[in-house]
């Protein structure tokens, strides 16, 4: 990874095009798409449903390649990497939170919050150590060793927040994290990712429906004909 500098930002998808083959007929979804977010920074992604905001996010997230354009994670290019050096700037890089948790049920928090360190190459100490500095952080140190079905459904959440930074990426993107909880436990799940977010100088891309939740946000941005547009 190259070394970014303070005023960089720590994602920058410049020109992004993207295009489907639909039987005989072929469907852009980006068109030119520039979005940059910076350290610290949270933006709202919000747009329809087929708009294309689960395509971006999967873009800016390296599991996806553009049919143009290019993504910069910190000022690094990342068009020409191959598989495995996307996969590895993935687990490094970028971290994920789903609308669905994704826990292993056989773990408890804490083992579920340490595993993508271990696989990273930390040792069992460290990565328990960092799992349980992360789970008191957003207020389930007390609830470390219980496993996910033990766990409410905000509680869960919140611990797939902390997986998705433990092994402190600069960039977390979310699709839809709270859209499976109710309004009040939304609230405090969003707080938590935001706080965060700030926290730990993040930048983070988030699709959501909530416009109350959103408006929260540092920034709000939409997709109209394939290009990202900023909302008051």
């Amino acid at each position: 990874m190259s070394e970014a500098r303070a005023n960089d930002p720590a994602i920058f998808l410049h020109n992004i095009e993207r295009r489907y083959r639909q039987a005989d007929n072929e469907l852009q979804i980006l068109r030119g798409a520039e979005l940059a977010i910076w350290p610290g920074q949270s933006v709202a992604l919000i747009a329809p449903s087929g708009a294309g905001k689960s395509t971006l996010l999967h873009i800016a997230g390296l599991l996806e390649k553009p049919d143009g354009g290019e993504v910069f994670i910190g000022n690094e290019p990342t068009s020409h990497l191959d598989d495995n050096r996307r996969t590895a700037l993935r687990r490094t890089e970028v971290g994920f939170v789903y609308q669905f948790h994704h826990l292993l049920p056989e773990f408890n928090a804490a083992e579920n919050v340490m595993l993508p360190q271990m696989i990273r190459g930390l040792s069992k100490k460290v990565a328990r150590q960092r799992s349980l500095e992360l789970l008191t952080y957003l207020g389930l140190g007390q609830r470390s060793t219980h496993r996910p079905g033990e766990l409410s459904g905000g509680e869960q959440q919140r611990v797939a927040i902390a997986r998705a930074v433990a092994n402190g990426p600069r960039v977390l993107l979310a699709d839809e994290p709270t859209g499976n909880l109710d309004p009040r436990t939304a609230d405090h799940v969003f707080g938590a990712l935001t706080d965060l977010v700030r926290y730990s100088g993040l930048a983070a891309l988030v699709a959501t429906h909530n416009l109350d939740l959103a408006r929260r946000m540092d920034r709000r941005v939409t997709l109209r004909d394939g290009k990202i547009v900023e909302l008051q």
